[in-house]
């Protein structure tokens, strides 16, 4: 890649849960490499995007949702965040419409306070294809009252409005630098990873309320057969109740074979093979109080 102005940096994407964060960098991506739900505490680890064209390489950070943690793994998700906001160039802080800044919303904003004069501050508002204009204008002068944002940007991550706008604005933070990574390259997460986390929107996708929030998925298998194009996978969905084992099975197996079939799927188009999966259901009783369950689902 010739280009002798060309720039690179990390970009730290922070915000409350349930704000859009996994869904803006898919669509930046192009690549479905996040669960999304709009459940809470969907994203639990860092992920890194990366986005290269002729201009620059930015390599995103997708944090957890900051708020307070209630378990072991929340205080790791916390920390996650934390360390993103760290290792940024540039934070990119996502909000929705909402005309009140809430709990959750002042304790980042308190965060971000400690890096005003360190590095830039993007604030982007978004959801905006849910409210008027007038009401926009409204909640972009209420943050703006904050003064530490350097730019506030409205956008749509789903219909992808604005989000031009905000690639450019990024590349006018960023310093001239090296390319990182292969230009074809999306994330330093592998397939394994990728797969791992596809069955769990799935999950959450279809499950009530109560269960999301303590499943994990650990893929025991991932291989390709020799002189075949099929890959076998076999994964395990944990939860921590016995009762909530039956509602993943769900009456007759319907539920986990939905769940199955959309995983494989999915899988199917990220790695351009077939693949047989198998899923399994286990319980691991309150999983997220415990430094061992933690650590042994990868989030350590």
């Amino acid at each position: 890649m010739e280009n002798n102005n060309f720039k690179s940096g990390y970009v730290s994407i922070v915000g409350r849960p349930n704000v859009g964060k996994s869904t803006l960098l898919n669509e930046i991506i192009g690549e479905k490499i996040s669960a999304i739900s709009s459940k809470p505490q969907t994203t639990r680890q860092n992920i890194t995007f990366i986005y290269t064209d002729s201009e620059a390489q930015i390599i995103f950070l997708d944090t957890p949702g900051i708020q307070k943690p209630k378990n072991k793994l929340g205080e790791y998700m916390l920390e996650e965040s934390k360390a993103g906001i760290e290792d940024a160039d540039v934070i990119t802080y996502i909000v929705d419409t909402s005309n009140i800044i809430g709990k959750q919303e002042r304790v980042i904003i308190d965060i971000l306070k400690e890096y005003k004069d360190k590095l830039p501050i993007i604030l982007l508002i978004n959801k905006i294809d849910t409210v008027k204009k007038e009401d926009l204008l409204q909640v972009i002068d209420m943050y703006n009252k904050e003064e530490i944002f350097d730019e506030i940007i409205p956008i749509s991550a789903l219909n992808a409005d604005g989000v031009d706008i905000y690639i450019k604005t990024v590349k006018d933070y960023l310093k001239e630098g090296p390319i990182f990574y292969p230009e074809d390259m999306i994330t330093d997460r592998n397939e394994r990873f990728i797969a791992q986390e596809l069955i769990r929107e799935k999950a959450l996708k279809y499950l009530q309320e109560e269960v999301p929030h303590g499943i994990a998925v650990e893929i025991e298998k991932f291989k390709k057969r020799e002189e075949k194009d099929l890959y076998d996978i076999n994964a395990i969905i944990y939860v921590e109740r016995e009762s909530h084992k039956g509602i993943v099975i769900g009456k007759n197996g319907q539920m986990l074979k939905k769940i199955a079939q959309e995983s494989r799927e999915s899988i199917e188009n990220l790695i351009g093979s077939q693949v047989n999966l198998q899923v399994w259901i286990k319980v691991d009783k309150n999983w997220r109080d415990k430094d061992n369950s933690v650590k042994r689902f990868g989030y350590n």
